[in-house]
C-alpha cells in the first residue's frame, strides 16, 4: 500500500469527469495511487437501474455473476443494513457459504481485507464504495487509519458525480448559505483568520467555526479552502 495521495487533486480530477468513461479512468488511478489490489464503486436506485465501475478483473466480476453471490456476500449483505462506513472483519462470514465465497474472492485476487462505504442517496439509490487488499490485519488496520477519513469523502464525491452523470437526471438545486455563513466565508476569501473574522462579526471562534462548518457541508467542500474557492466560484461570495 502507498502513501496516501493527495486529496485536492483526487477532488479536482473528479470534478473533471465528463462521462462514465471518464470515472473508470478515475477509480484506476485511484487505485493506483493508494497501492491497493482494487477499489469499486456500485449502485443501484429503486428503479433496479445499476451503474459500477471498478478495478476487479473481468473472470471475477463474469463468475460472481454466475454463481449468483449477490444473494450471499455478506459485504453486500451487511452494508445495506449500515449507514456507516464498515471494515470486512465486522461482517459475518460465519455461514460455510460465505467462507467459500471469501476464499473464492481471495483466490480471484479480490484480498482477504476489505473496506466498504454505503452510501444513499435520492429515490431510493443505494451505492458502494469499496475497497480492498491482500494484507495482514496489522498492516490493514494502518492502511484503514490513515485514510478512513480521505475515503469517506472520496466515496462521496465520486457518488456525486456518478450521480450527475446519470443519464436522464436533472442537476440538484445548490443549497443556499445563509446570511451569516456568506459574512464568515467573505471575510475568509478576503485573507481574514479565523480569529479576526469572528472579531469583525463579534462572535465567538467556536461560533464562527459553525457558521464555517455549515457552508462547507452545504457546498460539499472538502476543507475550509476548497468551500471557499466553492462560494466564489459560484458567485456566493464576492471578493
Amino acid at each position: 500500500m502507498a502513501q496516501a495521495p493527495q486529496l485536492d487533486g483526487l477532488i479536482e480530477h473528479l470534478e473533471s469527469a465528463e462521462g462514465l468513461g471518464d470515472l473508470q479512468a478515475a477509480i484506476t488511478g485511484l487505485r493506483d495511487q493508494y497501492g491497493v489490489n482494487h477499489i469499486v464503486y456500485h449502485w443501484v436506485n429503486a428503479a433496479g437501474d445499476q451503474y459500477g465501475c471498478g478495478t476487479y478483473d473481468q473472470v471475477w466480476v463474469d463468475r460472481y455473476l454466475e454463481k449468483g453471490y449477490l444473494r450471499i456476500d455478506p459485504v453486500i449483505q451487511g452494508c445495506y443494513q449500515r449507514f456507516h462506513p464498515v471494515d470486512w472483519k465486522r461482517l459475518d462470514w460465519s455461514s460455510k457459504a460465505a467462507r467459500a465465497f471469501l476464499q473464492d474472492a481471495i483466490d480471484h485476487g479480490v484480498g482477504n481485507q476489505g473496506f466498504s462505504i454505503p452510501i444513499r442517496g435520492p429515490n431510493g439509490q443505494f451505492a458502494l464504495f469499496t475497497v480492498s487488499h491482500n494484507a495482514t490485519d496489522e498492516e490493514w488496520e494502518d492502511f484503514a487509519e490513515a485514510n478512513r477519513r480521505d475515503l469517506i469523502l472520496v466515496a462521496h464525491y465520486f457518488n456525486q458525480k456518478a450521480l450527475e452523470l446519470e443519464p436522464g437526471r436533472k442537476p440538484e438545486t445548490a443549497q443556499s448559505l445563509s446570511p451569516r455563513e456568506i459574512e464568515a466565508m467573505t471575510l475568509l476569501a478576503i485573507g481574514y483568520s479565523r480569529a479576526q473574522a469572528a472579531e469583525t462579526l463579534a462572535i465567538s471562534e467556536h461560533t464562527l467555526r459553525v457558521y464555517v462548518e455549515s457552508a462547507r457541508f452545504k457546498l460539499g467542500a472538502l476543507n475550509t479552502t476548497h468551500a471557499v474557492a466553492r462560494a466564489i466560484s459560484r458567485g456566493l461570495v464576492v471578493v
